[in-house]
């Protein structure tokens, strides 16, 4: 019995044996998990940062590019002996910064690389190559080169990643760049690319002794693909020339695309001063700025559009019922209308292409109220106006165009119960008269101004207004892009309005005679917009030529004035330059240069 327990015991044990045997043969032949991990005690996982894709204008021009630049890395226990005063006299930094950084990246991990100096030019990435430094290699980087120094919000600009960015996309590492604002923001996961990694093999001083296998387990970067933007960088340069000391924006649009040609906002900046070393301290004072130059206008800012509004007003009219093109009205001129409107000197009665081309605020207030007071509707004024917040809506106001801009916002028409609750359910046409002239709650974007002037152009329609023409290497847009969007008006009722647009510049009594371009039929409508805070802001849109157009614009200018003042003149200027090519009236261009405008709200705050 006590031979058979000893057998028994004998056999367990030379199992054991034999399974810890097998079990090494399979961990050290076998399975290469464990060695793998051993090896991470001497392998370098370096990200390879792709190129940021390249902008171009709609005729190849470049508005944006990448310029190599190198990232100085540590990891922290691969430090051994360090020539401190030769490492900071390359990478030009104080012995107490380096000091400095190097217990930050200690404190941060001992084995994580840690960044401590940024965007290294190529001649110093090489001085480094030429010694050693245990514990220190650069990673390629880019950043963004601007050869035209325009389009500061248009283009945006590109910056480290915060924490929640991390969060929301594992993509991103501490350390990395994100786009922050226009086009770099929107088309951020197109522009970043891929990144790639390299495996290193380092020895035990932390000095690189080159490739792992031959780099089978490296993986390349994808650069991020180029794209083509909508913008003519020679009319964009010709905008913010003609914005420069004033405060507002241009939008321009081709109307059968949608493309935007032109977005320029005032005060901008030079894109370049967003770039390298220095963006933190160059944001700062941007910020610190009153004037706001970081704020793009075009799609940021909300404004009462004013007179250029009486064309919706004329065409929800005419598909109302209440309003034929030959129904005329008398205008009292200098008198009170309701609520503190008046009118200007023309000659009366007028029609309704009298009343566009000479921006009578007495016709549209008649149009208005029986746009309102419209028996055909049970519900009375209440129903009424919320079929007239229907029909200015599908002219793309009180809501975002959807545009590839974030930062697009809504703008603001007024509702049924944004009146009940102002005036306790007791108002009526006269009470909310303003609007008939673009004033009131009423308020827009620049940019939802142009996208009027190009459904007048298109009698109807508009494509969603757009920045981008083609991402390289793919084989459209978005397709919403192309798509036709119609208003709730007929297309045989914008004759009247275009008409009255054509004469306001072409005839006499128009508003825009200033700005009659020889040989060009342009059509426009000029807006003085009231300003609570000072002197009226100038407006103006228009679109050219008449028949088949190619390029509808809105100018916006605060503390302008008059519209004809000086909103008009800028928008003949582009049209002129995109139409023919070169400008003709050099006074024209002097005149807006030297206007000057006086903006003491904004200067107050400066002033603080």
């Amino acid at each position: 019995m006590n031979g058979q327990r000893v057998r028994i015991l004998q056999l367990f044990t030379v199992g054991v044996f034999v399974v810890i045997v097998l079990r090494l043969f399979y961990l050290q032949v076998i399975d290469s998990q464990y060695k793998d991990k051993a090896s991470n005690n001497v392998l370098r996982y370096e990200v390879q940062y792709p190129p940021r894709g390249e902008v171009y204008d709609r005729n190849g021009e470049f508005l944006v590019q990448s310029k190599d630049v190198y990232d100085l890395m540590v990891i922290p226990r691969d430090v051994k002996e360090l020539d401190t005063m030769l490492l900071c006299a390359i990478v030009g930094i104080t012995p107490e910064k380096l000091r400095a950084d190097l217990e930050k990246a200690q404190r941060h991990s001992w084995r994580a690389p840690s960044v401590i100096m940024k965007q290294l030019p190529k001649d110093v990435k090489l001085k480094l190559d030429e010694r050693s430094f245990p514990g220190f290699y650069t990673v390629y980087r880019t950043i963004r080169s601007y050869p035209r120094k325009i389009g500061g919000n248009l283009l945006g600009y590109v910056g480290e990643v915060d924490r929640r960015a991390i969060e929301r996309d594992k993509y991103y590492r501490s350390g990395d760049y994100i786009g922050k604002s226009g086009i770099e923001l929107a088309y951020e996961n197109v522009l970043r690319g891929e990144k790639g990694v390299k495996v290193n093999m380092v020895d035990v001083h932390g000095i690189a002794q080159g490739g792992y296998m031959d780099g089978i387990y490296d993986t390349l970067p994808t650069p991020g693909p180029a794209i083509t933007a909508t913008i003519d960088a020679r009319l964009q340069v010709l905008a913010e020339e003609l914005l420069v000391g004033k405060v507002g924006s241009v939008v321009a649009i081709e109307p059968a695309t949608g493309e935007i040609l032109v977005m320029a906002s005032s005060p901008s900046y030079d894109p370049d001063e967003l770039v390298g070393r220095d963006l933190g301290n160059n944001y700062m004072a941007l910020l610190g700025n009153s004037r706001k130059p970081l704020f793009n206008r075009a799609v940021m800012s909300r404004y009462p559009p004013g007179s250029t509004f009486k064309v919706v007003q004329g065409l929800i009219g005419m598909q109302e019922g209440v309003l034929t093109p030959d129904m005329k009205y008398s205008c009292s001129m200098g008198y009170t209308i309701g609520r503190g409107v008046k009118c200007h000197a023309h000659w009366s009665p007028l029609d309704l292409v009298d009343a566009v081309q000479t921006s009578c605020n007495a016709y549209f207030c008649y149009v208005f109220r029986n746009i309102l007071d419209n028996r055909k509707y049970a519900g009375g004024i209440k129903e009424a106006m919320d079929v007239w917040n229907e029909y200015v809506q599908s002219f793309g106001f009180g809501r975002k165009l959807n545009s590839d801009f974030i930062e697009e916002i809504n703008g603001r028409v007024p509702t049924t119960a944004d009146y009940d609750k102002k005036y306790n359910g007791r108002w009526n046409s006269l009470t909310v008269i303003s609007l008939s002239i673009g004033q009131g709650e009423l308020d827009c974007t620049p940019l939802q101004m142009a996208n009027l002037a190009a459904i007048v152009a298109n009698r109807g329609y508009y494509h969603i207004p757009h920045i981008v023409k083609e991402i390289h290497g793919r084989d459209s847009i978005d397709a919403r892009f192309y798509e036709k969007h119609y208003t709730k008006v007929d297309p045989q009722y914008f004759d009247p309005i275009v008409e009255g647009m054509y004469r306001a510049v072409h005839m006499p009594g128009g508003t825009a005679q200033r700005v009659r371009l020889d040989g060009v039929e342009i059509c426009g409508k000029t807006g003085t917009a009231q300003n609570p805070q000072g002197a009226d802001h100038s407006t103006f849109m228009c679109f050219a030529p008449r028949e088949n157009p190619q390029i509808a614009v809105s100018v916006y200018i605060e503390n302008g004035g008059f519209g004809a003042t000086i909103a008009a003149p800028i928008a003949s200027l582009l049209i002129e330059q995109y139409l023919n090519g070169e400008i003709s009236r050099q006074y024209l261009v002097d005149q807006v240069k030297a206007m000057k405008i006086n903006y003491p709200y904004y200067d107050r705050q400066q002033d603080r």
